[in-house]
């Protein structure tokens, strides 16, 4: 990895030219900055968009296993010290295990000791915070001591001890929660070093593509054996496409009287999600209901509602076809078509989508306005 480190500038309290130094085991991404005496643990994770200078207040120390998130800022006071769990003196210690998440501030001197949860857009400044504290978001924390096992909720501005003292314990759940973030990130640091790593990635990405041909070639094969029977191609990839959105399938068949008077009755439920047993399912109906129409339904599981409706077989088992003997789509969303109430005539009914309606549609209209019914509207 191309990481951006450089020594800190020469400056008049500091002549040293220090460069970071960093753990073999931590991932530090490319897109962040690390300037000057940064002493950087083992599997530490600096995720992108991070600043961490110590040209001005240093060194810095970030303890084994911690995460420092997308967007922290860690710089330091020229003057101004915290004594580390080395005894040693620092501008700013961040201990082992310890979560600095997106967008915080921590400016030195700062202590924050092992296991502490920074949240989302906090500032510490001239403070310490002991090990195992629990500081949300969008807080201050200034000139105080946090006593170790402390939680800070959201929004808190810590100025005074008197403050600092009150603040009540962590629980078992903020605990829990806290360890997760560093498990997760543990796995993004290793995720991260694995795929700038030729010798990791390649067998992740073979797998992948197999399994993709794996499934492709299934598919292909399996409408090639029914390209001369069963299921037409075109309602082969309407499952397809519908499965691929995350809708489910369902089906209807009706004899002729009940066709014509659109009484559609449910096949049994298509419980698959897998577009191979879906399509067996789906030969199933066909195959039971082989004299009648039956028609393919797409349902929006989430809003439970019908996003598709097309007849897939006739009486006789034949799929619908137009004159010239190629299979006709006859499918629209069931929610949208309307009767726009200034087109009383068959010829000129259309949809939302502008198609003109079935024939189907059109001979019942024909049928019910005979009969002296009335379309509604």
């Amino acid at each position: 990895m191309a990481v951006r480190s450089s020594a800190a500038p020469p400056t008049p309290w500091s002549k040293s030219l220090a460069e970071p130094k960093i753990h073999e085991t931590a991932y530090i991404h490319s897109f962040s900055n690390l300037i000057g005496d940064v002493r950087i643990g083992a599997d530490v994770l600096i995720a992108p968009g991070t600043t961490i200078r110590a040209d001005e207040g240093a060194p810095f120390h970030i303890g084994d296993g911690a995460n420092v998130q997308d967007g922290v800022v860690i710089h330091g006071l020229e003057k101004g010290r915290v004594i580390g769990d080395d005894d040693h003196s620092y501008s700013v210690w961040i201990g082992n295990n310890a979560s600095i998440t997106h967008m915080a501030l921590i400016h030195g001197p700062a202590y924050i000791g092992d296991g502490c949860f920074i949240g989302f857009r906090s500032t510490v400044f001239n403070a310490r915070v002991g090990e195992g504290c629990i500081v949300m978001m969008h807080t201050l924390i200034q000139d105080v001591e946090i006593p170790p096992g402390r939680y800070v909720p959201s929004g808190s501005v810590i100025t005074s001890q008197q403050q600092a003292d009150r603040l009540p314990s962590v629980q078992e759940s903020d605990i829990r929660f806290a360890s997760h973030v560093v498990g997760v990130n543990h796995a993004l640091r290793s995720g991260y070093q694995c795929a700038e790593n030729t010798a990791c990635i390649a067998p992740l990405r073979d797998q992948l593509n197999k399994s993709s041909n794996s499934g492709w070639t299934e598919m292909n094969t399996y409408s090639q054996s029914h390209a001369n029977g069963g299921l037409d191609a075109n309602v082969v990839n309407h499952v397809r496409q519908l499965l691929a959105q995350g809708y489910r399938i369902g089906t209807e068949h009706a004899d002729e009287r009940r066709f014509q008077t659109s009484s559609w009755k449910s096949c049994a439920p298509i419980q698959a999600t897998r577009d191979r047993d879906v399509l067996s399912e789906l030969e199933s109906c066909l195959a039971e209901h082989s004299g009648e129409y039956v028609r393919l339904i797409g349902i929006d599981p989430k809003a439970k509602r019908r996003v598709l409706e097309t007849i897939i077989q006739r009486p006789g088992g034949k799929a619908p076809v137009t004159h010239n003997g190629s299979a006709r789509n006859t499918s629209y969303p069931s929610s949208s078509v309307s009767f726009p109430s200034n087109h009383r005539s068959p010829a000129g009914i259309s949809g939302q989508g502008g198609g003109s309606i079935g024939a189907e549609a059109v001979q019942m209209i024909r049928h019910l306005t005979g009969t002296g019914c009335q379309d509604w509207h």
